[in-house]
């Protein structure tokens, strides 16, 4: 008979035959972890991106910019806090031109469209 201490060292190390059935309960346990674990304990929800560059014309450069990333800043100076985000982000100095809200239709702030120039 194996001493407590050189079991939890078999356990540790997955030191059991394939075909024993340590190895099968081993096995039970890792996949009743997986998937029987709520996935909110490793808070791994899918975010989307907060700054986002989209397609535009006549030169400008325009980023979709999540509202909760310049809803503590006041309105006068929101523009050159995105332009701030804005380098921090891609490692470009852009000048924003004109920032607008997007609103919903209960008038909520959902975003930021910033218009800037390099």
């Amino acid at each position: 008979m194996d001493s407590p201490i050189s079991e939890v060292k078999r356990f540790l190390f997955w030191d059991y035959p394939r075909a024993g059935w340590q190895y099968d309960v081993m096995v039970g346990l890792i996949l009743a972890f997986i998937f029987l674990t709520p996935r909110d304990w490793f808070r791994d929800q899918p975010r989307a991106n907060s700054v986002v560059m989209l397609p535009s014309e006549r030169g400008e450069t325009v980023f979709w910019m999540d509202a909760a990333q310049l809803s503590a800043t006041p309105e006068t100076a929101r523009a050159s806090a995105a332009a701030t985000l804005l380098q921090a982000r891609t490692g470009k100095k852009y000048r924003v031109v004109r920032l607008e809200p997007i609103v919903d239709s209960e008038q909520e702030i959902k975003g930021f469209m910033a218009f800037t120039t390099p």
